[in-house]
């Protein structure tokens, strides 16, 4: 055994220095967590291989008297090494921030393999005969040598792929495979030096391992750090494969041109070139593939998407447009149902927009489950739906009749049930879209709640909304509209006592428009509120004109649902009457059970706030089908108007004709209110409502709506002078005196004892008489 000498010695000291290193990477690695621990922990792995081949490669060159060349110690020296860099190369491509999955780290790796053989290739084409850049300085044929030089190429190439492709921040990432690069090179000079018995190589790796080590060390304190992911970067690019292949046929070139010969060295460059290329490739094609699949599956799903309704899960309008383009089939007809719900947006305004929700998603639901396969249901917007058949028109009627019973049933929501109806439209020919919104909207225009088909004829009904629409804005200016006034009698005498005011539309070229058909285009139009005023305006002038000639009648104005939500509406009807100085009670203000049906509290309220103006309210139509009794016990109304249906009724199973009217006489008369039955056209209705006790009467037998003058003209030849009677209230609180009893004859052997408040006009005809007495005519009891 030799002495040491001063640089062997220098250089196990060197070695020892990477112990501490080592330490910091095995610390980092225990103190994190996921991806950053497993990466540290491998790289403070590869260090201690290299760390413990290194120390031992050179205490065993020290304490061995084998004269160099030692290839065997070197050989297990580079191999052992080799394994450490290899790890530390595993390493850096897993810490955080290097790829963004292990299929990226291996692209990167196979990267750096291509830099790497192109590096070894001009390496041997520098070396070798005939360049021989180092000339005698060359070191001589070593395999130990072998295994540390590739992996240095290949953490250079690493470490210049990094530097390119790497996420933000990239520093920390490039410091560490510089730092393994460094290593690799220490790993190249330990191992050869001991081969080839040069001390100062020996040295040199001792004092470049440490340094290595403490780069890789201090780079992976933040090496876990948040990065910013953009992508595979690598596939911005070739160059980082061109200028490789490039460099090395340059060199190829050089070589063969100076006689050089195409050897083993060249041969493995040029393969490993060549297999990290197509595996590089194949990798690259496979990143292609998927993301081709993933951008079609997303382009599908988007599409999907945009033919969808987010809330309901059916088809949207383009969904339904794209199914009648694809449905399109000679042999198989198309029938579309258009549909819409009845009072929505009472729901959403009442109930608020998640019930509202939660109702349309109902429908969706309903509508799926009422379906045959190849239907098409549609969402197209708000509460409007359409289902897309295949199928004959009379199929599709039955379909839209199942529908429509399903579609009516209570949604049960959150805060109780919802009770909604629907209006169905059918086409089966033409534009299938507008067709059945054509019918759809002549469904809703007849009532709702119903299945309309399409006809031709509704073209021409929709131009002549149009028109009428348009004409209908200037109708009051241009003096078209004007009162009629249909007279209210007492029963039995068949006296006038009131007269109820009826709007008439003659336009120069449309001749005259019948209200049942102007009054909706004005609600839709949203002019019904100006015509309303302008109606009640009219109707109060002439109201006062009569009574400054002495004429003791009352007027009855319809009132419209949307005028009756119309704010401050109890205000303007006082400015009206102060503004012709006419009597609150002389105006009696109409309103239809549909508004009823409508929202009952916010109803009350604007009802109680017209009769605070001393008005009163008439419930019109009465018997069509909206109120319930609850409902017409707590309504503040002091008139109940018999519909015409009910005094039209034929006669009962008893034999007794419009059986119904005495009822509803009976109903009202102990609810304090006063009946009047509307639509008497014959004598024969007329002695029924009679029968029944009904002390006002409206309809054909008395009078037609007329001008005012004509009324007029009726009025005084009927003046007798005795007063004429006006609706009185209920539940007004009486003024002064104990309220007075009458006995009313309501038929033949039944009478009804009434209480006469203060307030009535006949009460004072009853002061001081405490006698019981029998009223037959509604003049003597003062009523209207």
């Amino acid at each position: 055994m030799q002495s040491p000498s001063g640089v062997e010695l220098a250089g196990v000291v060197g070695l020892l220095v990477t112990v501490p290193a080592v330490a910091v990477l095995g610390n980092s690695g225990r103190k994190h967590t996921g991806a950053a621990r497993r990466a540290h922990l491998i790289l403070a792995l590869g260090g201690a291989v290299v760390t413990a081949a290194a120390l031992a490669g050179a205490l065993s060159a020290l304490l061995s008297d084998a004269s160099p060349p030692r290839i065997g110690l070197g050989s297990a020296v580079g191999i052992s090494t080799g394994i450490g860099t290899l790890a530390l190369l595993i390493g850096t491509a897993m810490l955080p921030g290097a790829a963004e999955s292990p299929g990226a780290a291996v692209r990167h790796l196979l990267d750096g393999l291509v830099m790497a053989a192109a590096v070894w290739f001009i390496g041997w084409v520098l070396l070798t005969e005939p360049t021989s850049l180092l000339g005698d300085s060359a070191p001589m044929a070593c395999a130990s040598l072998l295994i540390p030089t590739a992996l240095l190429c290949i953490s250079l190439g690493l470490t210049i792929v990094l530097a390119l492709h790497a996420h933000r921040p990239r520093l920390t990432t490039v410091r560490v495979a510089t730092g393994v690069t460094v290593v690799a090179a220490a790993a190249i000079a330990i191992s050869g030096g001991i081969c080839q018995g040069r001390d100062s190589w020996v040295l040199s790796g001792s004092l470049l391992l440490p340094v290595g080590l403490f780069l890789i060390a201090h780079a992976v304190r933040a090496a876990d750090q948040p990065v910013e992911v953009v992508g595979d970067l690598s596939e911005r690019g070739t160059a980082y494969a061109v200028v490789p292949m490039v460099a090395m046929v340059s060199a190829l070139g050089m070589h063969l041109s100076r006689g050089g010969a195409f050897g083993f060295y060249a041969f493995l460059g040029v393969s490993v070139q060549g297999f990290a290329l197509v595996g590089r490739q194949y990798l690259a094609l496979g990143d292609v593939r998927r993301f081709t699949l993933k951008l079609r599956q997303s382009e599908a799903h988007f599409r999907e998407l945009a033919h969808t309704d987010p809330l309901t899960r059916l088809a949207n309008r383009r969904g339904l447009q794209r199914a009648l383009r694809d449905g399109k089939c000679p042999d198989e007809p198309l029938v579309l149902v258009g549909i819409d719900l009845d009072g929505f947006k009472t729901v959403n305004d009442m109930r608020g927009h998640d019930v509202g929700d939660a109702v349309l998603a109902e429908v969706g639901e309903r509508l799926r489950r009422n379906l045959l396969d190849g239907d098409v249901a549609a969402r197209l917007g708000g509460d409007e739906f359409a289902v897309l058949m295949h199928g004959t028109a009379d199929e599709a009627m039955l379909t839209a009749h199942r529908l429509l019973a399903v579609l009516g049933e209570p949604y049960e929501v959150d805060g109780g049930p919802v009770f909604l109806s629907a209006s169905l439209g059918v086409a089966d020919t033409g534009e299938l879209i507008r067709d059945a919104d054509l019918a759809l909207r002549y469904a809703k225009q007849r009532g709702k709640n119903r299945v309309e088909r399409y006809q031709a004829r509704y073209d021409e009904l929709l131009r002549r909304r149009g028109t009428l629409a348009n004409e209908l804005r200037h109708a009051i200016d241009r003096d078209q509209l004007r009162l009629v006034f249909q007279p209210v009698v007492a029963l039995p005498s068949m006296r006038p006592v009131g007269a109820e005011a009826l709007l008439r539309w003659h336009h120069p070229t449309l001749g005259a428009v019948r209200p049942d058909e102007f009054i909706p285009v004005a609600e839709e139009a949203g002019l019904i509120n100006r015509i309303g005023s302008w109606v009640l305006a009219q109707a109060c002038e002439q109201l006062a004109d009569w009574l400054a000639k002495g004429h003791d009648v009352w007027v009855s104005v319809n009132l419209s649902p949307k005028e009756l939500h119309a704010a401050d509406y109890a205000g303007q009807v006082a400015d009206v009457l102060a503004e012709h100085a006419v009597p609150a009670q002389r105006l009696v203000l109409e309103v239809t059970e549909h508004a009823v049906a409508t929202d009952m509290e916010e109803l009350i309220g604007r009802l109680t706030e017209l009769r605070a103006t001393g008005v009163r309210v008439a419930l019109d139509d009465f018997g069509a089908g909206y109120s319930s009794l609850g409902q017409l016990r707590t309504l503040p109304v002091d008139i109940l108007k018999i519909d015409h249906a009910l005094v039209a009724e034929p006669e009962s199973r008893t034999g007794t004709a419009a059986p119904l009217v005495d009822v509803v006489v009976r109903l009202g008369h102990r609810l304090g209110l006063e009946v009047l039955a509307e639509g008497i056209g014959t004598p024969a209705q007329r002695a029924a409502v009679e029968e029944a006790g009904c002390r006002l009467g409206q309809g054909s037998l008395f009078g037609w709506g007329v001008p005012a003058e004509h009324l007029e003209a009726q009025l005084d030849s009927l003046r007798t002078g005795s007063p004429r009677p006006m609706p009185v209230p209920r539940n007004d609180p009486p003024v002064s005196g104990a309220p007075r009893s009458q006995v009313v004859t309501l038929g033949p052997g039944m009478k009804q004892l009434r209480a006469v408040l203060p307030t009535d006009p006949a009460f004072g005809a009853l002061v001081g008489d405490q006698n019981v007495g029998s009223v037959d005519s509604p003049s003597e009891m003062g009523q209207p």
